[in-house]
């Protein structure tokens, strides 16, 4: 199974590995300051079994837009939050006003379609 598909889907009453890194990640959000990815590991809701799955998801975290890589630190890049914000409503599930009230200086949320 390709790594991108282990970091999707789980189940439906436990989030992703994906989703648990991003929900760490933007409840650590610090303007300017990236997480390191050990800190981020411990501190998401993860299973013990999970954590080699979570490194891989980390890695493929690096590539996204929404992600500033800083080798062994990785952190939100605001001025992509737009794709950021449609990855935790299709991918994550999360309704509109989680994402609007979690993501809390993006200005962007009305401009989308999630009907």
């Amino acid at each position: 199974m390709a790594v991108k598909e282990m970091c999707r889907w789980t189940s439906m009453r436990k989030p992703t590995v994906k989703c648990s890194l991003l929900s760490t990640m933007i409840a650590k959000h610090r303007w300017g300051t990236p997480i390191g990815v050990d800190e981020l590991l411990r501190l998401s809701p993860l299973d013990n079994q999970e954590y080699p799955k979570a490194r891989e998801c980390v890695d493929e975290l690096r590539s996204e837009n929404y992600i500033n890589n800083y080798g062994d630190r990785i952190g939100l890049d605001n001025s992509h939050f737009g794709e950021l914000a449609d990855v935790l409503y299709y991918e994550c599930e999360w309704e509109p006003y989680i994402i609007d009230t979690r993501l809390k200086h993006y200005e962007g949320i009305d401009t989308h379609d999630w009907s």
